[in-house]
């Protein structure tokens, strides 16, 4: 397996189901976010969120609905949305990759968090991209080319750190931008994914 995630260490306390079997990105993340953690951002499906910002909506966030991904998986994305000044984040650039470490007192933004990155990095492992209505282009290498990343996952008293290496250097560039454009979501919520979208409607 070219992917290999390892759990260093597990905090009983927080007992999220199945998070042994886990695969360690994110993707940030968040989305992973990414994460990443573990990840989001580009139009997938036409007519809910388009790519210059169209749809956007604060408070039902419509957009992190995706055709492959689970009620559960949108809903742990929204509460990081909305829960995201509790949420604290650090990036180390590698030459071959990145380290990140993010942090929350909230509880429900903790779960939120670990069940986000550790299941998107599950899905980047078994290439099932979940198609989020407003997911970065960005993550496309991500789920073309898992294979080609190694991943190292530490739960902690109140956060997650992911360590992504890979020898493919288009994917450390992927990785290099990916964890800025989670830290802008961290720093900014909605409002960076909006000026993230729109910011691509311009250059395409």
């Amino acid at each position: 397996m070219a992917l290999r995630s390892l759990i260093n260490r597990l905090n009983s306390k927080w007992g999220y189901a199945g998070i042994a079997a886990v695969a360690a990105l994110s993707v940030g993340a968040w989305m992973t976010l990414s994460g990443p953690h573990g990840g989001l951002y580009q139009t997938h499906s036409a007519g809910h969120h388009g790519a210059d910002g169209s749809g956007h909506d604060e408070q039902t966030m419509p957009g992190l609905r995706g055709a492959n991904a689970t009620d559960a998986e949108s809903a742990e994305i929204a509460v990081l949305f909305r829960k995201f000044e509790s949420i604290n984040r650090t990036v180390t650039n590698l030459p071959n990759g990145i380290r990140t470490e993010t942090s929350t007192k909230d509880p429900e933004a903790m779960e939120a968090l670990v069940s986000h990155v550790t299941g998107m990095i599950a899905r980047v492992e078994n290439a099932d991209d979940p198609q989020i209505i407003i997911q970065s282009p960005t993550l496309d290498i991500f789920f073309a080319q898992g294979d080609d990343i190694i991943t190292d996952i530490e739960v902690t008293e109140d956060g997650i750190a992911v360590i992504q290496t890979s020898d493919n250097a288009d994917v450390v560039a992927a990785l290099h931008i990916h964890a800025e454009e989670v830290t802008q979501m961290v720093d900014r919520g909605m409002a960076a994914v909006h000026d993230m979208m729109m910011q691509r409607a311009e250059t395409n």
